[in-house]
């Protein structure tokens, strides 16, 4: 169901493709730095061999922070400048990272920048919230994910095109000049979404009740914990992959294609999601995703234990896992944000903080434990998994695979006592 409250001057396709491209330079800032994390330890004579998952992990704290600080601003003056201004900051901070001299200069330049970034997945979130409702919702976050899904596939692989012909600081001109697009296009394209009926003042009352509403609606808050926990794999196997695939495999030279195929496979799923998710319904699809998840982490962590995974073993298992969680994230997302209308801002600037600040936390620690096996990370896809699957089975009561109809209300999702 959409939402025609406000007029809306630019079509659904080019809506999709901007937000996507929002959140795309979150992807971009994170997997085109892959390839010049060695570099980067070498330059900096960095002294633990993890130290350089830092580059990545500083970002992603960043993200998590700052995502608790959106959603009042864009609630309060509308999500359109919010979005400007962290462009914006977002643009300077790639080029501050580019004049580093020295690796916490770096770290610092890399959080503020994911501290800004951070705003982009949570006004997406907001910005499709106020024009769509349901199983719509999930529909338009599930392209949005599967147009997202190209940037993974090919930002290694643009680093390495960057690392071919300039230092690995050079990365950072591509991804301010990538920020400076997209704040160009948002400024003259992108109408405010919010309805001035539905601009909320900030005060810590209402912005504490929202989050209250957040906390204590339980199939919401339910599948923002399983969300967080379905992509801590994730961010641990990104923040992980250059070290799996260099020094385990010894496969830097193709490094790029395998985690295109991997990234390939989340969008194929994305996409895969759209086109099924009105039919089945956005928790049938995403429950039986995350079922099978665990399924393959079972055997993943079998083999591991046993200590019999070479690269092709390993790559057979992670591309359906992958696949497994592009079913799973836009489903829970947009499940988490059916209670909430005009407080969309608060609720997904919550949710995201909520959301990104524990799979930052797990994956860290997941990705940190890298001892020049896969055993980590076979064991924390696993856990995981079982974990995320408990937290639907609270949220949902026990019932799984139950069909909320498209257009429910938020009074029909709240819990009854």
């Amino acid at each position: 169901m959409q939402n025609k409250a406000l007029p809306f001057p630019i079509g659904r396709t080019e809506l999709i493709i901007m937000m996507a491209s929002l959140m795309s330079l979150n992807a971009l800032a994170i997997d085109i730095m892959l390839p010049a994390l060695g570099l980067i330890s070498d330059d900096f004579a960095l002294p633990n061999v993890n130290d350089r998952q830092w580059t990545i992990t500083s970002y992603i704290y960043g993200m998590a922070i700052g995502s608790i600080l959106y959603g009042s601003l864009a609630d309060r003056y509308g999500r359109r400048p919010v979005l400007l201004v962290t462009i914006s900051i977002y643009t300077v901070f790639a080029l501050l990272c580019a004049l580093a001299w020295d690796f916490e200069l770096l770290l610092i330049g890399r959080f503020i920048q994911g501290l800004a970034a951070s705003a982009m997945g949570v006004l997406a979130n907001s910005i499709i919230r106020d024009r769509y409702e349901g199983d719509a919702m999930a529909r338009s976050m599930s392209t949005i994910m599967m147009v997202f899904m190209i940037v993974p596939i090919t930002a290694p692989l643009l680093g390495q095109l960057v690392l071919m012909v300039a230092p690995w600081k050079a990365i950072f001109l591509v991804l301010a000049s990538a920020g400076l697009a997209t704040f160009l296009w948002v400024m003259t394209r992108l109408p405010e979404t919010l309805h001035p009926e539905h601009k909320t003042p900030i005060r810590a009352r209402s912005i504490a009740s929202a989050w209250y509403g957040v906390i204590f609606n339980r199939n919401s808050f339910g599948h923002v914990i399983a969300s967080g926990l379905m992509m801590a794999p994730l961010f641990a196997y990104i923040a992980s992959a250059q070290q799996i695939f260099f020094d385990i495999f010894d496969a830097g030279d193709i490094f790029a294609y395998i985690f295109a195929l991997n990234a390939g496979a989340m969008s194929v799923a994305s996409f895969t999601n759209s086109r099924i998710v009105m039919r089945f319904g956005a928790r049938r699809v995403s429950q039986s995703a995350l079922i099978f998840f665990i399924l393959v982490s079972i055997v993943h962590f079998a083999l591991a234990e046993a200590g019999v995974v070479n690269l092709w073993v390993f790559m057979a298992l992670l591309v359906p896992s992958m696949g497994m969680v592009g079913f799973t994230g836009a489903n829970f997302s947009s499940i988490a944000m059916q209670p909430f209308g005009k407080t969309a801002g608060v609720a997904s600037s919550f949710q995201n903080f909520t959301r990104s600040g524990l799979s930052a936390m797990i994956g860290a620690a997941i990705g940190l434990q890298f001892d020049g096996t896969i055993l980590p990370l076979a064991t924390g896809f696993l856990v995981c998994g079982v974990g995320s699957l408990a937290f639907i089975f609270w949220a949902e009561k026990g019932t799984l695979f139950r069909r909320v109809q498209t257009g429910v209300t938020a009074s029909d999702l709240l819990p009854r006592s």
